[in-house]
């Protein structure tokens, strides 16, 4: 989910390779559904980026070895597109200014740890061939080798029986959820904090230094959400592994309408980062270097018809 020269329109969000756009990762697909999960989402850049204080510094905004109690947080002026689509489908859903914002302490270390525990249960019934992994709990999207497996009803190595998270693993999953959406809502203003939804694709992933053996697991190009998944409007990551000890590379980067990497985030295990989905927030990954980079992608939406149950798993 890492590298050859890129255009601008790659940069921005269009992955293209061999002149085909979208990116790869949008392209993979479950036994009998389509699953649009792409270039998974970590980092942001953003075209109205002068509007920002730290316009031309690269900025730690949440080093790996400080906790944040209160948001750390950077606001802007949203891409037009993105609030004209809001001001039409919710206004009671719109943010009071786009941004992003790095908080520790929505969900505690072991509530992360036993989120990556499941996790682990999951990707140890497959794992893609290159260096990405990822694991649906919604659609049961599971890598394996160079396709995507049913991690329900895969017959894996956890003796043919496939994988059933527990009911207190689904409710914790759940609280972690709807904790981290009402931290979206309170950060960047929402007036309605209910108009915001879970949305697909909701992901675990594991990024290692593995090469490439696909386009599917060119993890690092740069992309915009809202442009790769039509119904995000917020995304989220809690991240269950700590920069500089569990992996190297793998940080979250923020880059300007360039390219270029302008603030950056260091994973630590309970460290939430959101942002707004919009072109205002490109990203992308670094490159892990050495280890494995676990977390969690969380997408929120304003539109009711792109809604899912977080507690819905299975397909």
């Amino acid at each position: 989910l890492q590298a050859k020269a890129k255009t601008k329109a790659s940069r921005r969000g269009n992955h293209t390779d061999n002149g085909t756009k979208k990116s790869s990762i949008s392209a993979w697909l479950m036994p009998g559904a389509a699953v649009a999960i792409v270039a998974i989402c970590f980092g942001i850049c953003y075209q109205n980026f002068a509007k920002d204080t730290i316009r031309n510094e690269q900025v730690v905004l949440a080093p790996a070895n400080q906790s944040f109690i209160e948001p750390t947080q950077r606001q802007f002026e949203c891409a037009k597109a993105y609030t004209a689509e809001l001001r039409h489908l919710r206004p009671d859903c719109l943010p009071a200014s786009c941004g992003r914002f790095v908080h520790y302490g929505i969900a505690t270390e072991a509530e992360a740890a036993a989120l990556l525990a499941l996790a682990k249960r999951g990707f140890a019934l497959g794992g893609g061939s290159g260096g990405a992994t990822i694991l649906d709990l919604h659609s049961g999207a599971l890598s394996l080798g160079q396709k995507f497996v049913n991690v329900y009803t895969v017959d894996g190595r956890n003796g043919g029986r496939g994988f059933v998270p527990t009911e207190s693993e689904r409710r914790l999953y759940a609280g972690v959820v709807n904790r981290i959406r009402l931290a979206v809502a309170a950060a960047f203003k929402v007036s309605n904090a209910e108009s915001l939804r879970l949305t697909k694709p909701t992901f675990f992933s594991r990024l290692t230094s593995a090469e490439a053996r696909t386009q599917h697991d060119e993890y690092w190009h740069s992309h915009v959400d809202k442009d790769t998944y039509g119904s995000f409007h917020y995304t989220s990551l809690l991240y269950l592994a700590n920069y500089g000890t569990d992996f190297t590379g793998g940080r979250f980067l923020f880059l300007d309408s360039n390219g270029t990497s302008t603030a950056f985030v260091e994973p630590r295990t309970g460290r939430v980062s959101a942002f707004t989905s919009g072109s205002e927030n490109t990203h992308r990954v670094e490159r892990v270097t050495s280890g494995q980079r676990f977390a969690l992608t969380i997408a929120f939406t304003c539109d009711p018809a792109a809604a899912i149950d977080p507690s819905a798993m299975g397909g």
